[in-house]
């Protein structure tokens, strides 16, 4: 009898004793034919960005502790986009070299995963981008109607997706069409090439009475944050047309305070922040304006952490050094080369888009000051396996000045101690190596000359 009441007591602690909540997902896989360099996890918003290992037959195995939702995995060339949540065990296997045709998503969890993949598809087979935005108006609103409608049947076809989610990503849909309308007029003027082309009146009238302020779409849809972030940078515009001493970046901030919603608010402001603290022309306004608004701890620890370093590159400040780069010329180049001299840089990308479209404007300015004490620096960011790109393109442009290639891309030392974010940016060092603007105006703008001529160059 003692034996059966110590069994009945064992069995009721076990009962009772709570099982520990998985708190993390794994994913793993292989991928064959893959090139050199690194393969990462990262967040939509970009806030994250780990890297996992790979061994030398192409298998990876990495544990994550992260929010539940969309992630990228990224080897260099192809985006998987996964859904995490705690309790996952994604496997992704690929080639590489044929990535599309050989995509494969298995594991507990990864009906979402497939989803999305198949979503991508729909996408690319609705030609959605260039050609799509190309079409008129009714043809437009027709192709997109079809295609939410083929995506709604592949999320109701898809087995072991929650109806919670389902709910959610139905909505996520919608959102999706309406940024489609949004993007629609600047979209044809360019690729119609119908410059100046305005939309129909009631074109967009599915966006007038969208709620701005739904917190929990917000955090679940980047399509609906985009709407969101789209509709405070109009409000931002209207600010700075009738306030002139307000910059793009100052009335997106002034703009935010007013959101009534603190998630959407703090969450707006930190992203718009954490990159335009980098081009603010007055650094301790814009800081303090951040810190006066926001509510949430977290932020305000990483933007006061971006606000100190950049306080280290402030006009007059020594510059961060480059050491010896790979010169086109021949040899190596560092900036303690250079002194004796202002020195103007350009860091840039053989595939950013702005970049290249200041390509003209920098010759020009480079041809007007070429007899002067001025060195024109173009600093590619480029990675390692597009090295040979970058020379061909420096040929058939024939790009002038100091041409020279990082030794790390964006993990650089000289990149990341100017914050740099965001390409093209441009530099002016005077001739003891010292720092006179690390926002340097673009060539296309008359007020570099204006720079230029305040310092006798």
């Amino acid at each position: 009898m003692k034996k059966t009441l110590i069994l009945l007591s064992a069995l009721a602690i076990i009962a009772c004793k709570k099982e520990t909540p998985i708190d993390y997902s794994i994913v793993s896989g292989k991928i064959t034919n893959k090139e050199k360099g690194e393969f990462t996890i990262n967040s939509m918003d970009r806030s994250i960005k780990d890297p996992i290992h790979v061994s030398e037959d192409g298998t990876f195995s990495d544990t994550l502790r992260v929010k539940e939702g969309t992630y990228v995995l990224y080897d260099g060339t192809n985006p998987t986009f996964i859904y995490v949540e705690n309790g996952n065990n994604l496997i992704v296997n690929y080639d590489a070299k044929d990535f599309e045709n050989s995509i494969v998503i298995t594991g507990k969890g990864s009906e979402i995963s497939n989803y999305m993949l198949k979503k991508r598809e729909l996408e690319k087979e609705f030609k959605v981008g260039p050609d799509l935005y190309k079409l008129e108006e009714t043809e437009y609103k027709a192709k997109l109607a079809e295609l939410r409608t083929a995506q709604e049947e592949v999320l109701n076809a898809t087995q072991g997706i929650s109806e919670d989610f389902k709910a959610k990503e139905k909505r996520n849909l919608n959102y999706y069409t309406l940024g489609r309308l949004n993007d629609y007029e600047p979209a044809h003027g360019y690729y119609a090439k119908k410059q100046g082309f305005k939309a129909s009146e009631g074109f967009l009238d599915d966006l007038k009475d969208l709620d701005y302020n739904n917190e929990e779409d917000f955090l679940f849809s980047r399509e609906y944050k985009s709407l969101v972030s789209n509709h405070y940078r109009k409000t931002a515009l209207d600010l700075a047309q009738k306030d002139s001493t307000l910059n793009r970046n100052t009335a997106y901030l002034e703009a935010i305070k007013a959101i009534p919603n603190e998630i959407i608010k703090n969450n707006l402001l930190f992203e718009n922040t954490s990159k335009g603290i980098t081009y603010a022309e007055d650094l301790e306004a814009y800081y303090k304006s951040f810190m006066d608004n926001s509510t949430d701890e977290d932020h305000k620890a990483k933007i006061t952490e971006s606000y100190n370093k950049l306080k280290m590159v402030a006009k007059g400040s020594p510059s961060p050094k480059f050491v010896n780069y790979e010169n086109y010329a021949g040899g190596k180049t560092s900036l303690d080369d250079l002194k004796g001299k202002y020195v103007y840089i350009d860091v840039w990308a053989t595939w950013c888009g702005p970049c290249i479209g200041e390509i003209p404007s920098l010759k020009k300015v480079e041809a007007q000051y070429h007899d002067k004490n001025i060195e024109f620096v173009s600093i590619s960011i480029d990675k390692t396996k597009d090295h040979e790109k970058w020379k061909t393109m420096i040929e058939e442009k024939e790009l002038g000045g100091m041409q020279l290639f990082a030794d790390n891309d964006w993990n650089s030392d000289f990149v990341k101690d100017y914050l740099i974010q965001g390409i093209p940016r441009f530099i002016l060092i005077d001739t003891e190596g010292n720092i006179i603007n690390a926002n340097a105006p673009r060539p296309s703008s008359p007020k570099l000359i204006d720079l230029f001529n305040e310092y006798n160059i």
